[in-house]
């Protein structure tokens, strides 16, 4: 089974990362989608971390794994 998890990366006000990991998402997402919703987060200062506020974009990716089940039984 595949499965595709979108990462989003961000930074806070000290300089941190912090990851949001978005699963279920669409496979034909875009860049521009992808940006407004990263625009959105950093724009409406809608997460609470220890570094402070998160203040800027770092990078974006969608991370695609293949599960294959064994039958053990």
């Amino acid at each position: 089974m595949e499965n595709k998890v979108l990462v989003m990366t961000f930074k806070n006000q000290q300089g941190k990362k912090i990851n949001i990991r978005l699963g279920n998402i669409k496979p034909n997402l875009t860049d521009a989608q992808v940006m407004e919703a990263m625009n959105a987060v950093v724009a409406g200062n809608i997460l609470l971390t220890n570094g402070g506020d998160v203040v800027s974009k770092e990078e974006a990716e969608m991370i695609t794994t293949n599960t294959s089940p064994f039958t053990i039984q």
